[in-house]
């Protein structure tokens, strides 16, 4: 992989409604607004070369590739490794619930059936370890928020949301400072 293109899905029918949404089983497609907004993803990249689609497992990450990638020959990829968080006892509930819950614990804390911020980080930098591996030279990530923002950022108890469908674009090198960034602070939290 020479680049990487990291893009959030559209919105969603519950990202619309502020509810938060990490089962796989659970179906969450995109609303007409998050249709519009993959439809512009794809306007946005029709210049670039893509060789490679890497989506989460879930509905709405493969929905916004399809959409944005309509009419192009572009293999996939599915990689769990950038799936939404498991919310546990959130599923399915209020996003700035879970948010409270997070901010209030620390990132070795799991809510209840759910996944620790620790447990993400170090699944987040195993599945972009598994992108810089690709031989293909330009790949789409259409994962979720956390996945992007923890790749663009230092992992803090309260990560900035990324907008619906917006790119964010990454040679290998600043993917590979991303990953050590991540597994770094894996092995020293500082939250």
């Amino acid at each position: 992989m020479e680049d990487v293109v990291l893009a959030r899905h559209g919105e969603s029918v519950f990202s619309a409604r502020g509810l938060v949404n990490g089962d796989v089983a659970v179906s969450c497609p995109l609303t007409e607004r998050g249709e519009e907004e993959a439809r512009a993803l794809g306007k946005a990249l029709a210049d670039d070369p893509i060789d490679l689609c890497v989506t989460s497992e879930f509905d709405r990450a493969r929905q916004t590739a399809d959409l944005a990638l309509a009419g192009r020959d572009v293999p996939r990829l599915v990689l769990a490794e950038l799936n939404d968080p498991r919310y546990g006892v959130f599923e399915g509930g209020a996003l700035d619930e879970y948010r409270e819950w997070a901010w209030s614990h620390g990132s070795g804390d799991a809510p209840s059936g759910g996944e620790s911020r620790r447990e993400l980080v170090a699944r987040f930098a195993r599945g972009y370890r598994l992108v810089l591996g690709r031989p293909e030279p330009t790949v789409l990530v259409v994962a979720h928020s956390l996945p992007i923002a923890y790749a663009l950022g230092e992992p803090g108890p309260r990560m900035q949301m990324v907008e619906h469908a917006s790119t964010h674009r990454l040679s290998a090198d600043e993917l590979r400072a991303a990953v050590e960034r991540l597994e770094a602070w894996l092995e020293a939290p500082t939250w």
